[in-house]
C-alpha cells in the first residue's frame, strides 16, 4: 500500500512595499481570491483552505476537476479566483456575484507543483515545479497555471497597473517549497488592496 499524501504548510509570500527587478527572478499575477491547495491521491480529492479548512463541498465542481487530472496523485498550490469581464479577480463574487454582473465560474489558478505521480517536489527549484504543474494541468478550463508577466519585474508591474490586477508576486527560481512566510517570494499590491490578508 502506497504511503499518504504529505500534510502542506503553505508558503507564504513577504509582502514589499515597492516594485523591484531582480534578475531571472519569476513575475506571476497576484489573484485577489481565497488561497487553496488542493490533495488529490487516487479517487480522494480535497480542497483545504490556508486555515486548515476543507472547502471541498464549497467547490464540488473544482473540486471533481482536479479528480480528472490525469496524475493519480497530486498536490496543487494556487488561488480559487472569480474574473469578470476584464478577467480581474474578484474577492467579493467568491461569496455571490451581482446579478446583473458576467463572471466566470471559480478558477483554480495554480502556481505549485508539490507532489506528483508519487514524486515530493518540495525540495527542487521552483523552476522544475512549475514545469511539472504545467504539464499536468495542461488543457483543463477550470484549473489553469498562474499567469507569468513580463520577465522584467518593473515591466510586470506595469502590466499590473495597464491591467488592473491586485499585484504581482515575484519568486525566486532556485527556491525550494518550504512552509511558512518567505522572502524568496515577494508580493506587491496596488494601494486599494493592501488591507491585509483575507479568506479562510
Amino acid at each position: 500500500m502506497a504511503d499518504p499524501l504529505p500534510t502542506v504548510d503553505p508558503m507564504h509570500a513577504t509582502q514589499i512595499a515597492q516594485p523591484f527587478h531582480r534578475e531571472g527572478w519569476i513575475w506571476e499575477e497576484k489573484y485577489d481570491g481565497w488561497r487553496m491547495v488542493a490533495y488529490k491521491d487516487a479517487d480522494r480529492v480535497r480542497l483545504v483552505s490556508r486555515n486548515g479548512r476543507d472547502l471541498t463541498q464549497r467547490f464540488r465542481e473544482l473540486g471533481a476537476a482536479v479528480g480528472a487530472l490525469p496524475a493519480r496523485t497530486l498536490i496543487l498550490d494556487g488561488e480559487i479566483a472569480v474574473f469578470d469581464t476584464a478577467l480581474i479577480s474578484r474577492f467579493e463574487w467568491l461569496r455571490g456575484r451581482p446579478k446583473d454582473e458576467a463572471a466566470t465560474p471559480p478558477m483554480f489558478m495554480v502556481f505549485d507543483c508539490l507532489y506528483a505521480r508519487r514524486k515530493d517536489l518540495r525540495e527542487r527549484p521552483l523552476s522544475i515545479r512549475r514545469h511539472v504543474l504545467e504539464a499536468e494541468v495542461d488543457g483543463h478550463r477550470l484549473i489553469l497555471p498562474a499567469r507569468c508577466l513580463a520577465d522584467d519585474g518593473l515591466a510586470a508591474w506595469a502590466e499590473v497597473l495597464e491591467r488592473g490586477y491586485e499585484g504581482l508576486v515575484a519568486k525566486d527560481p532556485a527556491s525550494p517549497y518550504v512552509g511558512g512566510r518567505t522572502l524568496k517570494w515577494l508580493k506587491v499590491k496596488q494601494q486599494k488592496y493592501r488591507e491585509g490578508e483575507r479568506g479562510f
